[in-house]
């Protein structure tokens, strides 16, 4: 049997906590900047954790993570 491979593109934007979770970066801060208002953008800056219903399928793309 081959090896599985793991999905570039889930691995460039996921990485995997110790505890066990998947961070994710935050979508919507790219462009069009200059309608959102600067608290949106400022609750957008850092990380978060995938939701729980798609954490199976992130880990499914990403085997040896």
């Amino acid at each position: 049997m081959p090896k599985m491979k793991t999905k570039s593109g889930a691995a460039k934007r996921f990485k995997f906590r110790a505890s066990g979770s998947v961070k994710r970066s935050q979508a919507f801060k790219r462009h069009i900047l200059t309608k959102k208002t600067t608290k949106n953008k400022r609750q957008l800056r850092g990380t978060a954790a995938v939701h729980a219903t798609n954490e199976a399928s992130v880990r499914a793309m990403m085997p040896y993570a």
